[in-house]
C-alpha cells in the first residue's frame, strides 16, 4: 500500500468511526468508503506562488450565506493537459487554502467545488497536490457551512485528481 492509499484508508476509517466525522449516525451505517480518481502523479505539482505584494483580507461566501475571511496570498499557474490553469490562494491561522472547481464537477465531483491546503516546501514553493483535493464537509449533508470557491478559481478544465462527489 502506497502512501496515497494509506491516507485514504486513514480517511475512510475516521469518516466511519469517529465522532468529528462530518457524517451522520445514519450516513455511516451505510458508508462503504469513499471515491477517488486513480493517483495521478501529473497533478503532484511544485508551484510557485506569486505573491501580491500585500496580502488583503478577501470575504469568501459559504454554503449556508454566511461569509468568511481569508487573505490573499497569491496565485499559482500550472498546466493540465495542455492548457493553462491559474488559481489563486488565501491564507488564514491554519496554512494556505485552495477552494476550487473544476470541469468534472458537478457530474464526478461536488458541484460546489473541492479544498486544498498546498503548504510551503521552499520560499514561495508550494506543494501543490491534487490527488489530495477534498469535499468539504458541506458536501456530506447539510449540518455544515463550507466557503465556496470565489470565481476566480473556476477551472474550466478537468482536474481528474482526489476525491469524487460523495453523493447526488
Amino acid at each position: 500500500m502506497n502512501e496515497l492509499e494509506k491516507f485514504r484508508a486513514e480517511k475512510d476509517d475516521f469518516f466511519r468511526e469517529s465522532h468529528q466525522s462530518p457524517l451522520t449516525v445514519e450516513q455511516k451505517r451505510a458508508f462503504h468508503g469513499l471515491e477517488y480518481f486513480p493517483e495521478n502523479p501529473a497533478l503532484r505539482l511544485e508551484l510557485t506562488l506569486e505573491r501580491v505584494t500585500a496580502a488583503e483580507p478577501v470575504t469568501l461566501a459559504t454554503s449556508t450565506g454566511a461569509e468568511r475571511e481569508y487573505y490573499h496570498a497569491g496565485q499559482i499557474r500550472f498546466d493540465v493537459n495542455g492548457a493553462e490553469a491559474i488559481l489563486q490562494v488565501y491564507e488564514d491561522d491554519y496554512g494556505y487554502f485552495l477552494p476550487f472547481s473544476d470541469a468534472t464537477a458537478p457530474v464526478e465531483t461536488y458541484g460546489a467545488g473541492r479544498y486544498l491546503e498546498p503548504h510551503e516546501i521552499r520560499h514561495n514553493v508550494l506543494a501543490v497536490d491534487f490527488n489530495l483535493a477534498y469535499n468539504p464537509f458541506c458536501a456530506y449533508n447539510e449540518r455544515w457551512s463550507c466557503p465556496l470557491p470565489p470565481s476566480a478559481n473556476r477551472l474550466r478544465v478537468k482536474i481528474e485528481a482526489g476525491e469524487k462527489k460523495f453523493h447526488d
